[in-house]
């Protein structure tokens, strides 16, 4: 876990990490939400919709979102005020997901950093990008 304060974010500052989405992340996400939706379910119902298998939960992808500002940027001081997200693209299970986030802009006033990011499978695919609002309290 990184510790940034404000004081020591720049703009222009990067960070990014991987994630491989398994079964079971898939199946506690809908444990949690109670989503019962066949195209994140079956198989054959996701091919009948034109996918090779089942998608993954667009907020499970989202989700770790919550991991690039509490782990890596700020980190430890992080509070998400707001998040805007394009899920450009399905995600299916076992895809690594690389999500890079990087400071857009800085606000002295109230101590919160925008940070954009991007999501990419392993094929270098985007399959997500925003922006999200990040206060870094001490």
């Amino acid at each position: 876990m990184n510790h940034y304060t404000y004081e020591e974010i720049r703009i222009g500052q990067e960070e990014q990490f991987l994630v491989t989405i398994t079964q079971d992340m898939q199946d506690q996400f809908r444990k949690i939400t109670g989503d019962l939706n066949p195209l994140h379910a079956d198989d054959a119902y996701a091919a009948r919709k034109g996918h090779p298998s089942r998608v993954v939960f667009g907020m499970l992808s989202a989700s770790f979102l919550s991991t690039l500002a509490g782990m890596y940027l700020p980190g430890e001081h992080s509070l998400i005020h707001s998040v805007e997200i394009k899920l450009r693209k399905p995600v299916y299970i076992g895809d690594t997901l690389q999500i890079c986030g990087t400071v857009s802009d800085k606000s002295d006033a109230v101590k919160i950093i925008q940070v954009k990011f991007v999501m990419t499978n392993q094929d270098g695919v985007k399959v997500a990008k925003g922006e999200m609002q990040i206060g870094v309290e001490v």
